[in-house]
């Protein structure tokens, strides 16, 4: 009996060990290896308590555009339309948002509310000097966006929305569309701990890079060298863990009441069209829809023609 026990014992702490050993593999790839870095060139802004990374060209004296990026990208997915901008005389300004910029990784998921992440915008706004200036956004960044300019009209000259909807109506199609329903089953898988880092970056970041099916390798490269750093990728998902409320219950975020034009690529498998019809009853302005041929990442499978709907739109404004 003695002997039984013993094996059975032995047996029982193998298997402990064995999923110890797993805990600690999957904390370890989920959490990042690099040490925490900015990309060379861009400025430190000082915001709200945080240090933020800002790609900033041309000349500031010029109208100012800012440009927020989605997940999983940053400022650098802007890169090839920034210069365009400042050829046609604008100020860009692109900053890498919480959880990007090496020194705005808070710990708690509550720091990535969108009250924050709107606040941010405006703080470094402030930094920079620029009592008004021109908006775009793509996905979590269109997000941003749509707050921003809802709650600052004073400020926002114009806003140029990509593939994201209205946040007030993105919820309601999450909540009463079936198919945005089940197009959105991403957003609650990612409401779980550790497992979604560790599924994205697992065998070289592999799932990750798969998003990437339109980018180019030096772009790719740039976005993994940032996710792959501690709590990077953590901050990056923490945005859904944070504001999934605003998915199931609401906002309210309310009428956007400055010039908007909404971009969207009718082969976006996440974002379906309920949400995207409805976005014009929120919107209390000026209202230009455009659907091209394309999926979610029209900056790079589009990018001329998006490129001349954007300075179409912002000569339309400025």
């Amino acid at each position: 009996m003695n002997t039984l026990k013993g094996t059975l014992l032995g047996i029982a702490v193998a298997l402990a060990c064995v999923l110890m050993g797993a805990v600690l593999y999957v904390n370890a790839i989920a959490k990042g290896s690099l040490a925490a870095a900015d990309p060379q060139g861009y400025s430190v802004i000082e915001a709200n308590g945080l240090s933020f990374a800002v790609d900033i060209r041309g000349d500031k004296t010029a109208t100012p555009v800012i440009l927020l990026h989605g997940f999983p990208e940053s400022a650098v997915m802007w890169d090839k339309f920034m210069d365009e901008l400042t050829a046609n005389g604008f100020y860009a300004i692109a900053p890498n948002q919480r959880g990007y910029s090496a020194g705005a990784r808070p710990d708690e998921i509550e720091q990535y509310q969108l009250k924050y992440l709107t606040s941010d915008i405006t703080a470094i706004a402030d930094q920079l000097g620029l009592k008004q200036f021109h908006l775009i956004g793509h996905d979590w960044g269109a997000a941003v966006g749509w707050q921003i300019a809802a709650e600052n009209s004073e400020r926002v000259l114009s806003y140029a929305a990509i593939s994201v909807p209205h946040i007030d109506a993105f919820g309601k199609a999450y909540r009463e569309d079936p198919t945005q329903f089940e197009a959105s089953a991403y957003i609650r898988f990612f409401q779980k701990s550790t497992l979604p880092e560790f599924m994205m970056a697992k065998s070289n970041y592999e799932r990750l890079k798969s998003i990437w099916k339109q980018h180019d390798a030096t772009e790719i490269a740039h976005y993994v060298g940032i996710l792959s750093q501690g709590k990077a990728l953590t901050g990056a998902i923490n945005w859904y863990r944070a504001n999934f409320p605003v998915f199931t219950n609401g906002l309210d975020v309310g009428k956007v009441k400055v010039p908007v034009t909404f971009i969207w690529g009718n082969q976006d498998h996440a974002l379906k069209r309920s949400g995207v019809d409805d976005t014009k009853n929120y919107v209390d302005s000026d209202y230009l829809f455009i659907e091209m041929d394309a999926g979610h990442w029209i900056i790079q499978e589009q990018y001329q023609e998006l490129s001349e709907h954007l300075l179409a739109h912002l000569a339309k404004y400025k």
